[in-house]
C-alpha cells in the first residue's frame, strides 16, 4: 500500500557555506505513514512548535493543506517517490489523495 511519510522540524539550520537553508535534525516529529487511497485522508496535526514538514511519497498523488483540507484529483500534485519541504502553520494537516 502506498503511503505519504511526514517528518516535522521546528528549525532550520545552516546551510554550511552552500547558500542553502537546511532542516536541523533531527526531526522533531515523525508522523505514523498515511495511506493514499481513493478517498481524501487526512494526517494528524502538525505540533505546535512545528514549521517546516519534509513530505515524500511512494506514489503519485495529490495533496492539501489546511485545519481540515480534503485533497482532490485537482489538489497539489506529487509525483511517486517524490520529496518535498513546506513551511506549514502549526494545528493545520496535510490530506492526501491517489492521483495519476
Amino acid at each position: 500500500m502506498a503511503k505519504v511519510y511526514i517528518s516535522e522540524y521546528v528549525k532550520i539550520g545552516a546551510g554550511f557555506g552552500t547558500g542553502q537553508a537546511l532542516v536541523q535534525e533531527p526531526a522533531h516529529v515523525i508522523q505514523t505513514p498515511v495511506a493514499i487511497g481513493g478517498t481524501s485522508v487526512q494526517s494528524a496535526a502538525f505540533n505546535a512548535d512545528t514549521r517546516i514538514i519534509r513530505v515524500h511519497t511512494d506514489a503519485t498523488c495529490s495533496i492539501a493543506f489546511g485545519t481540515d483540507p480534503t485533497a482532490t484529483a485537482n489538489s497539489m500534485r506529487l509525483a511517486g517517490n517524490q520529496t518535498e519541504y513546506f513551511a506549514v502553520r502549526a494545528g493545520d494537516k496535510l490530506a492526501v489523495i491517489t492521483n495519476t
